[in-house]
Order: C-alpha cells, then structure tokens, then sequence
C-alpha cells in the first residue's frame, strides 16, 4: 500500500522551500540590506547560509527551515533602541523594515510546521 502521508509531507515541504525562494528572489535584497545592517555579523551570516542552501540542484528543507527559524529570532530580539539606532546612522526605517521581514519570515515558517 502506497503511504501517501508521506509523499505530502515531502510536497509541502517543497512547496514551503518553493515559497521561500520565491519571497527571497523578491525581498532578499532587503532583507539582506537590513541583517546588515542590525548589529553582529549573525544576521548577515544566517542569510548568506539561506542563500546558498539555493546553489544545490535541490534545497534541503531542513537546512532553509533552520536558516529561517534563526533570522526570526534575529529580528524578534532586536531592541527598539537598537533599531531606532540603526535608522538614524544608516537613514533607513529599520523599526518597520524588522516588524514587515519579521511577519514575512513568520509565515514562511509556518508553510514549514504546515508540513510536519
């Protein structure tokens, strides 16, 4: 008997990294503009792992889900006061660039616990 359970779990997976690829392709300019720009090379270095999990023939959910799960919780931990901070230096609405890539990352990761 075909366990098909399975095969769903594995096309929602993909489908949720198909999503992924598709928001970046769009937004990973900025996204990657504001990583940057927040302190630490963390947030920079966590986008650079998402971006080349991309370069396989075949992205490894796991490893986007994981790159995801950390770039949320860089943006969640940022400080008003850091934000604010980072706006005034580099000219840019970073308190509003983090809630928006915040919300973005949030559903991308939720196509992924839709898949487990």
């Amino acid at each position: 008997m075909l366990n098909t359970n399975t095969r769903d779990i594995s096309q929602a997976r993909f489908d949720a990294t198909a999503a992924t690829e598709d928001h970046l392709r769009y937004h990973g300019a900025a996204l990657c503009d504001l990583l940057d720009a927040l302190d630490g090379e963390t947030g920079f270095s966590t986008f650079c792992d998402l971006h080349s999990a991309f370069g396989r023939p075949v992205p490894e959910a796991d490893a986007v889900q994981a790159a995801l799960r950390d770039i949320h919780n860089i943006l969640a931990d940022q400080a008003p006061s850091t934000l604010d901070r980072i706006g005034y230096e580099r000219k840019i609405p970073a308190s509003d660039m983090t809630r928006w890539h915040g919300a973005r990352v949030s559903e991308l990761l939720a196509r992924f616990h839709d898949a487990e």
